[in-house]
């Protein structure tokens, strides 16, 4: 098994565990915080393959930050996503009731996809939706079910200011994520899931739990100085925009579809899911084909010095998940936490 290519640089070494062993000690969590079993065991399974695939941003260690917002009342535990269509033709809506948003995302994509193979395109929103998890997930299933799709989405910038705009030293904006998914070669889909942020919200998150430094040039303090310390951040600092004015534009660009298009958004943000069937443009062997001939001549290009070469969007995670032996690779401090949150809810060892 491989360690994450994380982020973060450990004042402590890692605790490795089976991924099975990892799922069921998250379900009894999710369980004793009141979710169904049903939720509670598709919000663990998520989150373990998030770790396995090398997403330590949003994997086992986010079962902490859902239960702080459980228990603040922030996040609805009772809440299961709906199928709400417009009889008048208007577009479908997925109304996740406050709840945790992986399940919602799931769904999502599920009625997106079945909608686009049935009439070619299909837009639909998500909203009233708690943290959505790793969204490349999603797009993977759905382009190896033959679909292209684009998700973007923000808005609530008054309760999520996490992102400096660029030119400015406050947050202001959430880190509103964009990702793209596309059926592709030999080595599977092709997937561009991305913070318009330097670095997630879910790293600064990972970081503080696990005691650790952040990279460098991603944070600044509340006087808009670089910083690697996540308490910096939490103490009024904010991360800079990725690209600069670029990751700027997307996040303003989601920020207005979130609140501006999809709003008022509520518990996190809101989204806007659009797919198409890739098979309505060109017949599925023949764009794997010409998909192939693309990849692998960007594969073949020699690296760059220090690099250790071109890699496709996607292909990461899977060559992660592959390597790791079922074995979930994470902080020793951040199990130790999940550890007393699971006795101080009275969830027994297993």
């Amino acid at each position: 098994m491989q360690d994450p290519n994380s982020k973060l640089t450990l004042a402590s070494g890692r605790t490795r565990l089976p991924a099975a062993k990892v799922q069921t000690r998250l379900s009894a969590i999710f369980q004793a915080l009141r979710f169904d079993p049903d939720i509670a065991e598709e919000v663990a399974a998520h989150l373990v393959d998030a770790s396995l695939s090398g997403v330590e941003s949003h994997g086992v260690m986010r079962v902490l930050e859902y239960a702080a917002q459980v228990e603040s009342g922030y996040l609805t535990p009772s809440g299961r996503p709906q199928v709400l269509r417009d009889d008048t033709g208007g577009p479908t809506r997925i109304e996740a009731g406050g709840g945790i948003g992986i399940p919602a995302l799931r769904l999502a994509y599920d009625t997106c996809c079945d909608e686009a193979r049935a009439r070619g395109l299909s837009a639909l929103s998500i909203r009233h939706v708690g943290h959505t998890g790793r969204h490349g997930a999603f797009a993977e299933a759905a382009a190896e079910a033959g679909c292209l799709t684009i998700c973007l989405g923000g808005g609530n910038r008054q309760t999520w200011r996490q992102v400096a705009p660029h030119g400015g030293a406050r947050a202001m904006l959430p880190t509103n994520p964009w990702c793209i998914g596309i059926p592709g070669g030999d080595r599977g889909p092709v997937v561009l899931d991305f913070a318009t942020s330097k670095i997630a919200g879910g790293w600064i998150y990972a970081a503080r739990s696990a005691g650790a430094l952040l990279p460098e040039g991603c944070v600044i303090d509340a006087a808009g100085h670089p910083t690697r310390n996540p308490e910096d951040y939490f103490a009024g600092g904010a991360i800079l925009p990725a690209g600069g004015h670029k990751g700027f534009g997307l996040a303003l660009l989601g920020e207005l579809v979130g609140e501006a298009l999809l709003g008022p958004s509520t518990t996190e943000c809101n989204w806007l899911l659009i797919a198409l069937s890739a098979e309505r443009f060109r017949e599925a062997p023949a764009m794997a084909a010409a998909a192939e001939e693309v990849l692998d001549e960007l594969r073949r290009c020699p690296p760059a010095p220090g690099s250790s070469g071109v890699e496709i969007p996607g292909e990461r995670e899977r060559a992660h998940r592959a390597a790791s032996g079922g074995i979930v690779s994470v902080p020793r401090d951040t199990w130790t936490q999940i550890e007393r949150l699971a006795d101080r809810l009275g969830v027994s060892a297993t």
